[in-house]
């Protein structure tokens, strides 16, 4: 079965939904469908999820050393064995408007998250997404969890502050001398937010979205 069974053993291993995965991807769920029925995936979409999971590319094409083999037992002698995912957690600090920039709320805690993801972010922490700016990736109410050491390339998820005190996330492009942050959204009255060089305000960078875990009332 190769793709088909590695992302029926992923969906089960991390505990998400096929439009969770979807969203991760940048795909639309009968994309993900049309995988677990034999469909071929397309490279980019491939490194998304391998880079969201901590995965390699045999993870989930490989019949023999799939996630699939290695969750009924079935990798062949010699190779390593996976190991039971272990319980982790990662702060929940506050919300975070996805809409006009406007300070956040403070929140105390915790949002559990698989191993394998804090593993790799480990100074990753969690807000609470207020607004429909951009719920086409992640709805209002989900929780998204950021890393600030990781450094946003083009088209990036970020997190970002205006004048010091107003955050905003949106979708992050950088020109030569222009900042543009971006809604991804239904709602087709979000605009962009432009940043030209020569501005007086001034944005800061708190963060790369990594990873996200519906609320509970959303589960």
């Amino acid at each position: 079965m190769g793709l088909a069974e590695n992302l029926d053993a992923l969906l089960v291993k991390f505990d998400i939904t096929q439009e969770a995965l979807a969203r991760i991807a940048g795909c639309s769920p009968s994309s993900v469908h049309r995988w677990r029925h034999g469909a071929q995936m397309r490279s980019d979409y491939l490194r998304r999820i391998c880079d969201a999971f901590d995965l390699n590319e045999d993870d989930l094409l490989s019949d023999k050393y799939g996630l699939a083999a290695k969750e009924h037992g079935r990798v062949p002698d010699g190779a390593i064995k996976p190991y039971a995912s272990e319980p982790a957690y990662a702060p929940l600090l506050g919300r975070v408007h996805a809409g006009e920039a406007q300070e956040p709320d403070v929140l105390q805690d915790a949002i559990p998250v698989p191993y394998e993801i804090i593993k790799r972010h480990p100074q990753g922490y969690f807000l609470q997404v207020e607004g429909d700016c951009m719920d086409n990736v992640y709805p209002e109410g989900c929780y998204i969890l950021i890393d600030p050491e990781q450094r946003p390339s083009n088209g990036s998820i970020a997190v970002v502050s205006i004048d010091g005190a107003d955050y905003v996330m949106r979708r992050l492009y950088r020109g030569a001398n222009t900042l543009i942050l971006s809604p991804d959204s239904h709602n087709t009255e979000h605009e962009d937010m432009v940043f030209a060089a020569t501005t007086e305000h001034t944005v800061e960078f708190h963060g790369t979205v990594v990873w996200f875990q519906a609320s509970k009332d959303m589960e």
